[in-house]
Formats: C-alpha cells, structure tokens, sequence
C-alpha cells in the first residue's frame, strides 16, 4: 500500500499527524477493522473546529464564546445499507471501537480491500486564515454596528448584532483510495432590529447579515457593519409603512440574490439524489424531459471563491464542481454523493455534505442559482399590470414529494401599471417548484447571489449554503395575504 501524500492542503493533514498521532498505520487499521464484518466501502472522517462568537444586545455584550471540537466519523456501506458510528476521542482504542461498531451495523457478505491512497486534486477557493484576530476587534465590529443601526432613525429602538466565525479542517480517507484534506474558514455578520412608530404604536422587524469563506478584513472593505446595519434598519422603517398585501393569484417578480432561496427550496432539494433514488421526489424519473420554461436554466457551484456554499472538497473527499441541474427548461442531473451514484449510475457531482463528524453524509447543495437571461429588469417591472415585487424573503418550507412551497417575504412592494408603488406586509408565496418553473416568462440579465447568509435543514444537519437568482417573472403565482 502507498503512503499518505508529503503534503496537503493547508496542512490539515498534520493537524491530525502532529495533533494526534493520526498516521497512515493507524488509518489502515481503522479502514480494515471498519470491513471486518463485510462490507463495499469504508471511510473515516477526521474533523477538528475551532470557532467564536461575540453578540451585542442594546449595546451590551450579551455572549462571547469560544469552543474546539474534534472527532472522527467512520461509515461502513454495504449495499444500500449504512452503518455509521463517530468518537470524539482520537486515540486508537476509540478509533477501532467506532470503526467496529460501523462494521457490525452494516455487516454483509461482500468484502473488499482497502486500495492505495490517492491524493485528491482540490480548488484553492478561499484564504488560509486563522481565528486569532482580537476579540477587541470582532467587538469593534459589533458595536459600530449597534451605533449605525441607532443612527438611521429614531423610530429604531431595539438592536441585536453578532460576529460568528469558525476554522474546520478536516481529513477524509477511504477504502477506495480517496484521500483528501482541507481547512475550512467562515465567518458570518448579522444584525436584527426592531422599530416602533410613537403614534400608531406599531412595530417592526428588520435584519441583514453576510459573509463567507472570507478573513475579517473582508468586513473592514466589502461589507462593512455600517452596510449590514442601516440595511436592517431599512427594511424595519420601511415595514412601518407598509401595508396588508392582496391575496389572489397574480405575476409576481423575483428580485435578484436572496429570493434565490424560492429555487433552493422548491427546486433544489427536488434535485437532490437520494431523494430520486428513494423516489420521494417531485423530479423523480423525469431526467432529459422538460421541467421548465426555456427561460430556466439551474446550477449548483460549489466552486465560486469565497461563497459561503463553496468548499475544495466535498464531506467525502471528492472535489466540488459546477453543475447543471436544469439547462433551458430541461432536467439535467441531481446532486449526488457516493451512494446515490453508485446505485442510480450516476457520476458524483462532489454534493456529499454533512454537518460535522457526527453526521452521515448526504446529497446536500452548494451554492444554487437560476443563470442570468436576457431581459432589462426594468422591462420585466414595466410588463406587470398588477403583481408583487418580492424583494427579500424571511423564511419558507417545501414537501420534497409533491414540490408545494410556501415562502413568507419580508420586504415586497405591489406593482401597479408597470410601477412599483406601496410597501406591503405578510405576503406569502405559495405554489410548487414544478408548477412554478412552468410560468417563468422573464429573466433578467441581473443575477446576484446572496450575501452569505444561509444555512440549509435536512434531516436534522445544518449545512453552509448560497443562493441567488436574477430579477425572475412568473407570470401566475398565488398569494397569500389579508389586504385587497
């Protein structure tokens, strides 16, 4: 058997060496007491978190942590059957006790042999960075935060702001050779704020956030809490004034970036593998047929530097890519792992996510957007007689079967003769991502992604993600709201 490379990315791979005695010896042992009792596939999950928090709350800090975790994973497949089991004590005894334990809950007849290891070929999409910035200031950041969002207007009375960032490196072995590392930085800024009106006595919400796989200079020159502050104050005074939105069916209008999170939620997960291969899936056996105008085009790129969706590797070592999951209207690929490309004979699109350690690996997305098309986004407000604009959305939900969505949007306007007019409040968009691709007749040439927000829920695992659209037009859409 060859040994494990000289050299990986970012030297994650002595953190588990020199950190703990984590070598190739000890890995092969692992790997084959993991196929002791049978078994196609073994692998062994290295992980090891650094992270931080600080959060101002009415201009006093409320929390500040920070926490380290390691641990090791290790999955053993046979068939279709996954026995999985973790520790978060890296030391040969609990290392072959987990691998032992994946071993006997997977157990099958077939047996294979661990291959030599190869060193896989990885992006490079963000900087080598470390957590050691001073606590002064990460809390600098908050609090010039705290102090914009006051600044924008009296009416705001309540202010929350946060700085969150983490460094994962992690080393991903198995018994089909792969051998891959990577170092994972990502931070994240948020600020909520509430505004209250003295005569009417309302009150309002509003909040911002981003970041990325970015150091924290990248708040100091790109987006800076000043931006992120006034920008939740915005929607929160704009909240104030607006009005009950109409309920009905009706055009509605996509902004760009965030309102992504409609083509997430109602297509993406859709599109997701094991959710095909299980046949649970509104997509389910329609691979080459026609899903969608041919105004629609979908990817999943999980190779867009920066991006809080992207990684070098996936959470099974293969190397993340661009894929095409609907090109003009017709449905392409999934997103898949190393299971469901096995057994539906697809090729990985290194889509394999978990949430830590702890976690069996998934199909998961990336970052998922709609391509930019053609037309002037002005053109496409200019073509509605009567609709929504919805511009920012704060949360939603999709019944992966049948496609049904329903999404709540936080900041969306009416359009009336082609003029976006009156602010409106508790809009929902309700429909299902199949039906709804069906009536995209306009695309903008504006596309945007997110700004580095997002965290994706699938059966219990939180993962990183992107989204982003450009300015979309349905041209039918139910609305769900209390206004005329």
């Amino acid at each position: 058997m060859s040994s494990s490379p000289a050299t990986l990315p970012h030297n994650a791979q002595q953190i588990f060496q020199d950190g703990f005695g984590i070598g190739t010896a000890l890995i092969e042992r692992c790997l084959s007491a993991a196929l002791s009792a049978g078994g196609d596939f073994a692998e062994l999950y290295f992980e090891s978190v650094t992270s931080s928090s600080i959060g101002v709350d009415e201009g006093i800090v409320k929390s500040a942590s920070q926490g380290h975790s390691t641990g090791c994973g290790v999955r053993v497949l046979s068939g279709e059957r996954t026995g999985y089991s973790y520790t978060d004590v890296l030391d040969e005894t609990h290392l072959l006790r987990a691998a032992k334990t994946a071993a006997m809950i997977a157990s099958g007849p077939s047996t294979v042999r661990v291959q030599g290891f190869r060193e896989a070929t990885t992006h490079d999409l963000y900087p080598v960075v470390g957590l050691d910035a001073e606590i002064t200031h990460k809390l600098a950041l908050v609090q010039r935060a705290d102090k914009a969002a006051r600044a924008y207007d009296p009416r705001i009375t309540q202010v929350r702001a946060g700085f969150n960032d983490e460094l994962r490196h992690i080393l991903i072995v198995a018994s089909d050779g792969t051998w891959a590392a990577d170092t994972q930085p990502l931070s994240r800024f948020s600020v909520a704020v509430i505004a209250k009106d003295a005569k009417s006595n309302n009150t309002a919400r509003g909040s911002s956030g981003g970041g990325g796989r970015v150091a924290i200079s990248y708040y100091d020159t790109q987006r800076t809490p000043e931006w992120y502050a006034q920008d939740a104050a915005r929607q929160a005074i704009l909240q104030l004034q607006a009005t009950e939105a109409p309920a009905g069916e009706m055009e509605v209008v996509l902004g760009p970036g965030w309102p992504g999170v409609l083509i997430h939620e109602a297509v993406g997960h859709g599109l997701e593998a094991d959710f095909n291969r299980k046949k649970q899936s509104a997509f389910a056996g329609l691979m080459g047929q026609r899903v969608a105008t041919d105004k629609v085009t979908v990817v999943d790129n999980g190779t867009i530097p920066n991006r809080r969706g992207s990684l070098n590797v996936d959470d099974e070592g293969v190397p993340t890519q661009n894929t095409v999951l609907i090109e003009k209207g017709i449905l392409r690929a999934y997103m898949s792992d190393k299971l469901s490309a096995k057994v539906m004979g697809l090729p990985s699109t290194g889509s394999g996510r978990r949430e830590s350690y702890a976690s069996a690996p998934m199909p998961r997305m990336t970052n998922t957007y709609m391509l930019a098309g053609d037309d002037d986004p002005a053109d496409i407000l200019r073509s509605v007689k009567k609709g929504l604009y919805a511009v920012n959305f704060s949360g939603g939900s999709v019944d992966i079967t049948n496609g049904k969505f329903v999404f709540a949007a936080s900041e969306a306007y009416l359009i009336e003769d082609g003029k976006v007019t009156a602010p409106v409040k508790g809009a929902m968009l309700i429909g299902d991502g199949p039906e709804a691709l069906k009536y995209v007749s306009m695309v903008g040439h504006d596309l945007s992604l997110d700004e580095g927000i997002g965290t994706c829920g699938k059966r219990g695992q939180g993962v990183p993600v992107g989204v982003g659209t450009p300015t979309v037009k349905l041209d039918r859409m139910t609305v769900g709201g209390t206004g005329r």
